[in-house]
């Protein structure tokens, strides 16, 4: 009768290990059942899971184990009954998740509170991979970031709640910890839509155009209330555009001029298109600035609201439809529909309460830098690292990204 054994290899990285050690188990028509490795640091940790004829077991063990005493390897073997083996092949069925831990240096405390809620809602943790890159020891905390990822699987009893905790934690730590889904379309996005004002750009146009104005107070307190989600958007820009009446034309490109990309903006759109991907602007704020990001960014769709001017002069209203909340999920379907495309292969990123309606229509919606409502509402949110960590969320490594 054939024996189920699992193998741990540890110690200094050695070249061609994985060739030498399955080429002395070839000689005993081993089976494969699985394999894996890590490498911290040049340390290797190396298991695989084998099943050996029941004559072969003694030979092949005593020949593992020399081989790795010449290498200076630590070996060990565990005999795996048939019960736990099946029990483990039964697992295989149950949901995976990936939890996404993200923050500007990642500490011991971090990891613990994270696995520790995992485990409190009944999730066990398969692996654990650093996405980010080789951390200096000369920490930059305004620019550096970091990413572990956690593959967990299992069945939690209330994942609403499991959602909950670990956005309470986030707050709590200063960290982002994103739970999401693994299938098959996590990495296999295809279109990514933007909000514009404070999410590619670090500011709100409008806002910058009323202090120009001589409006900004009455203008800002209405976007506050806007983002907030304490009055209908539709309303808040049909005052705040008003309030903008007589405004000189040569203005617009004087704030745009003064206006910059939000952290990480340029690198993930710059990314995103050596990658294949679709990109869109879905705006609340205005066609003159959209366009111009579309043209310093390669932006293949823009949508947002078209200022009217009359001689020079902004007239305080705008032309055409209003490209509000409900718009914004409405054009995120027509250009899944165009790119032939469901939406689960779109990602929705913005910042305010107009944003939640295409944030909820998209496979991943992602509240950025967020007021509470919105982060509360979003399931999910980057609040403490750039833009660029969407691509985190999509299991993008810094190595492959770059």
């Amino acid at each position: 009768m054939s024996e189920v054994i699992l193998i741990n290899v540890s110690g200094r990285d050695k070249s061609g290990l994985t060739s030498e050690m399955t080429a002395i188990m070839a000689q005993y028509n081993v089976r494969i059942l699985d394999i894996g490795q890590a490498v911290i640091h040049d340390h290797l940790t190396w298991g695989i899971l084998i099943e050996v004829p029941g004559s072969d077991v003694s030979g092949v063990k005593k020949e593992l184990l020399f081989r790795m005493h010449e290498l200076d390897l630590q070996v060990s073997f565990e005999s795996i009954g048939y019960e736990k083996y099946a029990l483990w092949v039964e697992g295989k069925g149950k949901a995976r998740y990936i939890v996404s831990l993200l923050s500007r240096s990642i500490t011991a405390e971090q990891i613990a509170r994270v696995s520790e809620l995992t485990a409190l809602h009944g999730l066990n943790i398969d692996n654990i991979t650093r996405l980010s890159g080789r951390p200096l020891l000369e920490l930059d905390s305004q620019s550096s970031q970091a990413c572990i990822e956690f593959s967990v699987r299992g069945t939690a009893p209330d994942v609403d709640r499991l959602r909950a905790d670990f956005l309470q934690i986030a707050g709590e730590l200063n960290v982002d910890i994103a739970f999401q889904e693994d299938s098959i379309y996590r990495r296999n996005r295809r279109l990514v839509v933007f909000d514009m004002d404070s999410t590619l750009i670090d500011a709100e146009v409008i806002d910058e155009l009323a202090k120009e104005a001589g409006v900004g107070d009455q203008v800002s307190a209405i976007t506050e209330q806007a983002m907030r989600g304490e009055i209908d958007f539709t309303e808040s820009f049909a005052l705040r555009v008003g309030l903008l009446k007589g405004l000189s034309e040569d203005v617009l490109n004087t704030v745009a001029e003064r206006i910059k990309m939000t952290e990480g903006a340029e690198r993930l759109i710059t990314t995103l298109k050596s990658l294949g991907y679709k990109t869109a602007i879905l705006s609340g704020g205005f066609t003159y600035f959209a366009n111009r990001l579309q043209e310093n960014l390669g932006i293949d769709y823009v949508y947002a609201n078209e200022l009217e001017i009359k001689d020079g002069r902004v007239t305080g209203r705008v032309t055409g439809c209003v490209v509000d909340g409900q718009r914004k999920a409405e054009l995120l379907d027509e250009l899944a529909e165009k790119e032939k495309i469901g939406r689960q292969q779109v990602i929705a990123v913005g910042d305010g309460a107009n944003d939640l309606p295409m944030l909820s229509r998209a496979g991943l919606g992602v509240a950025f830098r967020a007021k509470p409502l919105v982060k509360e509402s979003a399931r999910h949110a980057i609040s403490n690292l750039g833009l660029d960590a969407v691509l985190y969320l999509i299991g993008f490594r810094d190595r492959e990204a770059e």
